[in-house]
């Protein structure tokens, strides 16, 4: 039976109650229950007004318009969507064959429902979003993708479709999405309802700024932070910290920030400095600052029993635990469990020790590490969270991660805040987190695919983002092979919305460890700073650093533009230029509006393919030539140059690139 409520379209059948409604303009919100859906909204804002009209049909059905999106839904609860020309966005596939509905909700114990929801498949629909994965995929049609987080991937389940539309699955849990050409079907493993949004605009451009106005925008950039971060695998002690800034004040390079990593700390959960280590933590703060570089510190939310914290956070209920079995979920000193972010007390307890144990001493930026959290086994049926069940709630650990921090900081009248993490969910960016794509290799064909996933990232609304510069796993400085491609990621670092150092380079020739140091457990890794790689590497590393500095101003006010309508920075071609040939190409992309970046992911490879877009005019930035849009072109890409286009008229110089 369907009937119109309030503006909203209800339609009950056996086993299911539908709801259907405005969320704010051009967004159409529909849920699904075994009885009354419910309000919940998880990490969504509340929605705008919208100037939506719902009209009742004589067949029985009903339609609902919402600016640049409508849905009809037929009386036996039937569901299509139209954009404003009245051509078809998507529609549900019911398997009439089998007599299945496209929306399949199946009781399980525990009061969750196995929910699946069927879309009909279009042979020409392109999907690009859903957070990050190393999977080397630009176009996700033909993929079936967990929704889960993992070292390396962050589900967010947002997709922006080529036939213009955006579709979010506003669901925390573990599920899976697929891409078929029978289907496309979303899976959610076990939660209390069925729940997605459908997001119209006037243009690919106009449907992500809708869908960030649902998830929020990130707070503006500060501008110290556009600069090189400068890390690596473990700085051992302060001294060497230290010592590494003042080099590269010495050189004259200037750094944003510099990184203490993880085991600086006595055990895991005590959230603080080990004095062996670092003996004046506060006047280590003060030489940087007076450097002009910040201190970002490595947080782990890892708690070893054998910490200081462990029994109180037990007793209060303040950690993850397990369903069945030993409470351990991850082996690294020994057997450890997670703080529980989702309980508001917990947070408070974690951010009382960071508080008092960093802030105290000048401590103003964080590095949120293991933030999925990393599992062993993946087992997330096995948790229980204070909000439920993993099965139903796993996907909001790095979301409540990121919110510990950013309250708290917030609390205390820090108003810049810049924290770096590993995984992120649906309105992350809220939290002032730059998401990192986790421990990767440290090769050409792991260089390849993150320039995918940050363009990935980018259409899944988090416009901070950065990846391990030269990969983390690996990468020897002595290889002539690894020096190249090592160069390759550093020109393509340079054209990220952050621009990192970092990875855990091979050391064949480090000494054995004395018993009483924290290197017996895990050493430090070789050096991975720009003079690190020969004469050669340095002097084209600098140079880009240099270039990082001229385009400072320019990254800020883009970044700027992120934080109040959501369009990002590092950018897929198709957003601004949506024709045939930029749906394909990912190893390009615009670095705001003005420069298109064409990083080399080859060894050996010196000259390739660019593709200019039609519609404008681009300035080769090495070679002064302008050429028009809509054509491919074969340039020249010697090792101490990427190719960077600039569009004309646009406020970037050549002279400012080079």
């Amino acid at each position: 039976m369907l009937k119109t409520v309030s503006g909203k379209i209800r339609c009950s059948r056996a086993g299911e109650v539908l709801l259907a409604e405005p969320y704010g303009p051009d967004v159409i919100r529909v849920r699904a229950a075994l009885s009354e859906p419910d309000e919940e909204r998880w990490t969504l804002l509340p929605p705008e007004k919208d100037s939506s009209s719902l009209t009742l049909e004589e067949d029985g059905g009903a339609v609902l318009r919402n600016g640049a999106v409508t849905l009809r839904v037929t009386r036996d609860g039937r569901l299509s969507f139209y954009n404003k020309e009245g051509e078809t966005l998507l529609e549900e596939q019911w398997l009439l064959e089998r007599d299945l509905p496209a929306r399949q909700l199946r009781g399980l114990a525990g009061g969750l429902v196995h929910i699946e929801q069927n879309l009909r498949p279009w042979p020409e629909e392109r999907f690009y979003g859903l957070g990050q994965e190393a999977h080397d995929l630009f176009d996700l049609k033909g993929a079936a993708l967990d929704l889960c987080h993992q070292n390396t991937k962050s589900s967010i389940p947002f997709v922006l479709s080529s036939r213009g539309y955006g579709f979010l699955w506003n669901n925390p849990g573990v599920g899976r999405v697929e891409f078929g050409t029978s289907r496309t079907r979303w899976v959610a493993d076990g939660a209390k309802q069925l729940d997605y949004l459908v997001i119209g605009g006037s243009g690919l451009g106009e449907v992500e700024r809708n869908y960030c106005r649902l998830t929020g925008y990130a707070p503006p950039l500060p501008v110290w932070a556009t600069g090189l971060w400068q890390s690596k695998l473990r700085y051992e002690t302060q001294e060497e910290l230290l010592e590494v800034a003042r080099e590269y004040k010495r050189r004259g390079i200037p750094l944003s920030m510099i990184v203490c990593d993880y085991f600086h700390w006595p055990q895991q959960g005590e959230w603080k400095f080990d004095p062996r280590y670092w003996p004046d933590p506060a006047a280590m703060v003060r030489e940087l600052e007076e450097m002009g570089v910040r201190l970002l510190v490595s947080i782990w939310p890892t708690v070893d029993p054998r910490s200081e914290n462990f029994m109180e956070m037990r007793e209060n209920n303040y950690l993850l635990r397990t369903e069945r079995g030993p409470g351990t979920l991850t082996y690294c000193r020994g057997p450890e469990t997670y703080y529980d972010p989702t309980n508001p007390e917990a947070r408070d307890f974690v951010w009382s020790r960071v508080r008092e144990n960093y802030c105290s001493l000048g401590v103003k930026n964080f590095w949120l590490d293991e933030a999925e959290p990393e599992l062993d086994p993946y087992d997330y049926d096995n948790l229980r969270y204070w909000l439920g069940s993993g099965t139903q709630v796993s996907g909001l650990y790095p979301f409540y991660y990121a919110k510990t921090f950013y309250d708290g900081q917030r609390a205390m009248g820090q108003e810049e805040i810049v924290n770096l993490i590993r995984c992120a969910f649906l309105g992350s960016q809220r939290f002032g987190v730059v998401l990192w794509s986790g421990d990767i290799h440290a090769d050409f064909d792991s260089l390849r695919r993150q320039i995918k996933t940050g363009l990935h990232v980018a259409v899944s609304g988090i416009p901070w983002w950065t990846t391990d510069i030269g990969g983390f796993h690996g990468g020897d400085p002595g290889d002539p092979d690894y020096r190249e491609c090592f160069i390759r990621w550093f020109q393509f670092g340079a054209f990220c919305p952050i621009f990192r150092m970092h990875g855990f380079r091979s050391r064949p020739d480090r000494p054995a460890a004395p018993p009483y140091s924290m290197d017996s457990f895990c050493h430090s890794g070789g050096p991975n700073e720009l003079w690190s790689y020969g004469e050669e590497a340095y002097a084209i590393l600098r140079h880009y650093a240099e270039i990082r500095e001229r385009l400072r101003p320019y990254i800020h006010r883009h970044l700027e533009r992120a934080s109040r309508d959501g369009t990002p920075l590092m950018r897929p071609l198709f957003l601004d230029f949506p024709e045939e040939p930029c749906w394909e190409i990912f190893d390009e992309y615009l670095f705001g509006p003005d420069i298109l970046v064409c990083p080399v992911h080859e060894l050996g490879r010196r000259e390739r393919e660019v593709y200019l877009p039609a519609g404008a005019d681009w300035t080769d930035a090495a070679s002064g030539q302008t050429r028009p849009g809509g054509q491919a072109i074969t340039v020249s890409a010697p090792l101490e140059r990427a190719p960077l286009f600039l569009r004309a008229g646009g406020e970037v110089t050549a002279e400012m690139l080079r």
